[in-house]
C-alpha cells in the first residue's frame, strides 16, 4: 500500500497528496506521516514546491477532518459505531467525548500532528459532543497546517535519510504518548489520594 501512494504522489504531485490525506483524515489506515516526510524529499529534489505541498496536505486534512466532524454531529452515536466497525475498530464513543471535553482545542491540536491516529475518533467525536464547530475549524486548520509544515519540512531537510527519519518519529510519538498517560495517571492518582480520608 505504502509503495503505492508514494508512487501516486511520485506521479500526480500535489493532487494526489491532497486526496490522499483526505482520504486519511476519515479514519481509513493510511502512512501519512511517512507520506509527507516522502513529499518534503521530493521537493528537495525539485519534484514539488514546498509551499504549495504544506497547502494541499493541511487542506486535504482538513477537509477530511470537516468530513469526520460532521457524520458525528449530525449522523450521530449510531453512525460512529457503524463506522468504526466499518474501519475495524470498535471504540467506546463515550470515551472519546469525554477526552474531547476534557482536552479542548488543545486535544484537537495534538490529535492533529503528534497523536495522530486518535484524529478521526476525535473529529466524530467532537461532532458527537457537540464541541463548538467554529472552535473545532480553529484548532483543526492550525493542527493540520502545523503538522503539514512540520513533518514536509523534515522530509525536505533530512532527504537523503528519509526511513531512518521515519523509524525515529514513530518511536518518539510513542515515547510522547505514554510520558502524557503516565503523567495523566500520576495526576489522577493524586487527586485520588488527596479526596481518601485518613485512616
Amino acid at each position: 500500500m505504502s509503495d503505492q501512494l508514494l508512487a501516486a504522489v511520485s506521479q500526480y504531485g500535489v493532487p494526489a497528496l491532497f486526496g490522499i490525506v483526505a482520504i486519511a483524515a476519515l479514519g481509513v489506515p493510511l502512512p501519512i506521516t511517512l507520506l509527507l516526510i516522502v513529499a518534503g524529499s521530493m521537493i528537495s529534489q525539485g519534484g514539488m514546491n514546498l509551499w504549495w505541498a504544506i497547502g494541499a496536505a493541511g487542506a486535504g486534512s482538513v477537509l477530511g477532518d470537516q468530513a469526520g466532524y460532521a457524520i458525528g454531529r449530525w449522523g450521530g452515536p449510531a453512525i460512529v459505531t457503524k463506522l468504526s466497525g466499518l474501519l475495524g475498530k470498535r471504540v467506546s464513543l463515550q470515551a472519546m467525548e469525554a477526552k474531547v471535553k476534557a482536552w479542548g482545542g488543545s486535544g484537537i491540536f495534538i490529535t492533529r500532528w503528534l497523536l495522530t491516529p486518535l484524529g478521526p475518533w476525535i473529529n466524530l467525536a467532537s461532532g458527537t459532543a457537540g464541541y463548538p464547530w467554529h472552535r473545532f475549524l480553529f484548532w483543526d486548520i492550525l493542527g493540520e497546517l502545523t503538522g503539514a509544515a512540520v513533518f514536509i519540512s523534515l522530509g525536505w531537510f533530512f532527504s537523503d535519510r528519509v526511513m531512518s527519519l521515519y523509524g525515529v518519529l514513530g518511536d518518539l510519538t510513542w515515547a510522547i504518548a505514554a510520558l502524557l498517560a503516565a503523567i495523566v495517571f500520576g495526576y489522577l492518582l493524586l487527586m485520588y489520594l488527596r479526596r481518601a480520608p485518613v485512616q
